[in-house]
């Protein structure tokens, strides 16, 4: 009875460790937001660069990266990132007068979110001449 206890024992501890292995995505920007802050047309591009690094022991994969209207998607990190290495998901903001508060969800195979679906933020305030 004891080894029968034992056995349990050690099969749930090892698939609570096993549960954590795979992708994790960790982005570089605080709270998964770009802060363009106030800015003008004309001194500025609209272009910001999401980075993020694969801390996981797996290969994380990107499946998609969608935007809502007045963002565009430039580039992302096209291949498969392995464990320890890093990518970007390059957007650019259409600059209208106005604040600016929007979100890109990437979607991956990352075990850190929900899903692994990641929300990424961008605000700030577009002034006028």
């Amino acid at each position: 009875m004891k080894k029968i206890a034992t056995f349990i024992a050690i099969l749930l501890v090892s698939s609570i460790g096993f549960a954590q292995n795979g992708a994790k995505i960790d982005f570089k920007a605080k709270n998964n937001t770009i802060d363009f802050g106030t800015i003008t047309k004309d001194n500025d591009n609209g272009i910001r660069v999401f980075e993020f690094t694969n801390t996981g022991n797996a290969p994380l994969l990107i499946y998609s990266v969608q935007s809502t209207s007045s963002c565009t998607i430039l580039s992302k990190t096209p291949e498969t990132i392995q464990a320890g290495k890093s990518g970007i998901i390059e957007i650019k903001y259409t600059l209208t007068s106005g604040p600016i508060r929007k979100t890109i969800t990437v979607e991956t195979n990352a075990i850190n979110y929900d899903e692994g679906r990641i929300p990424l933020k961008i605000k700030g305030d577009v002034i006028a001449n």
